[in-house]
């Protein structure tokens, strides 16, 4: 077992690798992204038996707009879905439930349900499961500019004495610690716009296996290689 001051506090997950799993089975990619959520209720339980307080989870990002749009409806309908059908699961886990990402563009049904969850689990305190669900790094990075610089226009705020702290105070979630473990699974070595500002001093950890085939145990190993890291914040020790 690891000590407790070695296990990350947050992990940022990135869950890729859905439609190339489908892809290799000859079946379409919409099964991939269902057997993924078996796979984060795993992932979930396997946090909590580790003691990790905070996931962050990329269910959607403000780029997979690209995507086609049969699959963006699908993706739509299902992130809607997965939150009604685990909702009260993860209620009785103790999971409380955050949302992150734009509102426009995401349909209303989907925040309907987002908003259920937090409100259902709102004092819940085992661990938060954040969905970032028309999420973007970058798009949250100028969101927050924007209320900031709307708020000096005003006289509300003085320039002068904007902070680091300020900024995160105007992030979707202004509570959210920084990221320790970021983590991706299928082979694929890049952020993708996730969690960019809460990811400065992150231990970044890839891992080959596509997200349908994740499991604790491979949460288990990322939180491994991510004790073995010597974290020094841009210090000396």
């Amino acid at each position: 077992m690891l000590q407790p001051e070695l296990i990350p506090q947050h992990v940022a997950l990135v869950m890729d690798g859905n439609g190339r799993w489908a892809q290799e089975r000859g079946l379409p990619r919409t099964a991939g992204h269902e057997r993924g959520e078996a796979v984060l209720m795993d992932t979930v339980c396997g946090c909590i038996e580790m003691g990790v307080k905070w996931l962050s989870a990329y269910a959607f990002s403000t780029e997979n707009w690209k995507r086609s749009p049969d699959e963006v409806r699908f993706l739509m309908g299902f992130n809607r879905d997965v939150i009604r059908r685990r909702r009260d699961e993860m209620h009785e886990m103790g999971v409380r439930v955050r949302w992150a990402g734009r509102r426009p563009r995401l349909w209303r049904s989907v925040i309907k349900e987002l908003e259920i969850a937090e409100e259902l689990t709102k004092d819940n305190d085992v661990m938060t499961l954040t969905m970032c669900v028309n999420y973007g790094g970058r798009a949250e990075i100028a969101d927050a500019a924007r209320e900031i610089a709307r708020r000096v226009a005003a006289g509300e705020l003085d320039p002068e004495r904007i902070t680091e702290s300020t900024i995160a105070r105007y992030l979707d979630e202004p509570d959210m610690p920084d990221v320790d473990l970021f983590l991706r699974p299928s082979g694929e070595q890049r952020t993708s716009n996730f969690l960019l500002w809460q990811s400065a001093y992150a231990e970044l950890v890839f891992q080959d296996t596509m997200f349908p085939d994740f499991d604790r145990r491979d949460l288990w190993a990322a939180c491994v290689e991510y004790a073995s890291r010597d974290r020094r914040f841009g210090g000396v020790k």
